[in-house]
């Protein structure tokens, strides 16, 4: 199977998790889905006041640099890890 359908495999299964994931590990997720998905980070980070915002920014800006292959590759192990 290619990555792009184990990715979308991936993603579809996200959503039936028995246990939802920790916030460390959801953000993770979030980071990975958009490497995958847009690239590098862009933009502005949000404001102070938005710190569900900046927690996500922060998240995806970590992931900078890695090729999208790279982050849907780590997403469809993390997932895989989480079903189990």
């Amino acid at each position: 199977m290619e990555l792009q359908q184990l990715f979308e495999q991936a993603v579809a299964n996200s959503k039936n998790l028995t246990k939802k994931p920790d916030n460390d590990t959801l953000l993770k997720l979030y980071a990975l889905y958009k490497q995958s998905t847009d690239g590098d980070v862009k933009g502005d980070r949000p404001s102070f006041w938005d710190m569900v915002g900046q927690a996500k920014y922060d998240a995806w800006q970590a992931q900078k640099g890695n090729s999208k292959e790279t982050a849907m590759q780590s997403y469809i192990d993390l997932i895989t890890k989480l079903s189990q």
